[in-house]
């Protein structure tokens, strides 16, 4: 299975999109309230959500509000689920997940990032074959490896894998079992860097030169869609794509 971007990429990512993640959050928050009720302890995606609220520095007051809003206590907007596949330059499968109240212009927005940068807008079901939903909780260079591995094989985790080139550390668990791995690898005060259900492909497809470059510039154009909350790819990058 292909590895997700490393901790470093993913934080300089989010770092980036900072100006923009509270709106990604509460549309995240709203969808989960939603569609499972505004209790976190019976609401796994609730709970998650708000989790990543907290970690971005969210008032309560705000999360509180994007509930109600949610579930009928205050007036907001409705937001709807929507999934587009399609692939990148050199082959490289994309799937976006967005959030939105405007389906015509969300569609829009991401067919012409697709076509700036070279790829094209597939059909539903084109390349989401190649990925598998699961929980991975990732631990930076540096972290007790033995430590990390016991407590995940107590707490019920499928895989852990150790990466040799810089070595992170990956707990893998199935998605269901996301938040009882997570609770207990925070009672055993293992913290991870990142912790998250997430997509990731089966085989990752290297790409270099002005094809990385390209493949780079749709996915960081795609992450900074105000309706996209999720970009995921099998691209294998190397330095090169940001140079």
């Amino acid at each position: 299975m292909g590895r997700g971007p490393s901790i470093e990429a993913r934080k300089n990512a989010e770092d980036a999109r900072r100006g923009k993640i509270f709106t990604k959050i509460i549309r995240e928050i709203s969808v989960a309230a939603r569609a499972g009720g505004g209790d976190p302890a019976g609401n796994p995606r609730l709970r998650s959500a708000i989790d990543k609220g907290l970690g971005a520095n969210m008032s309560k007051d705000v999360i509180e509000r994007a509930i109600k809003k949610a579930t009928g206590e205050l007036e907001g907007v409705e937001y709807e689920e929507i999934r587009y596949e399609g692939y990148a330059p050199g082959g490289v499968a994309v799937i976006v997940d967005c959030l939105t109240d405007n389906k015509v212009r969300t569609v829009a927005d991401v067919r012409h990032a697709f076509g700036k940068f070279g790829g094209n807008l597939g059909t539903d079901g084109s390349v989401a074959f190649m990925f598998k939903k699961l929980g991975v909780l990732s631990f930076a260079a540096g972290a007790d490896e033995d430590t990390i591995t016991e407590a995940a094989i107590e707490a019920g985790a499928d895989d852990v894998v150790v990466y040799p080139e810089d070595g992170a550390i990956d707990v893998i668990t199935a998605p269901d079992a996301f938040e009882t791995v997570k609770a207990a690898m925070d009672a055993a005060g293992l913290k991870p860097d990142i912790a998250e259900v997430t997509l990731r492909a089966d085989n990752d497809i290297a790409v270099s030169g002005d094809t990385a470059q390209q493949v780079a510039k749709l996915l960081a154009w795609l992450e900074d869609m105000d309706d996209v909350q999720n970009v995921y790819s099998n691209a294998e990058l190397g330095a090169d794509a940001y140079a």
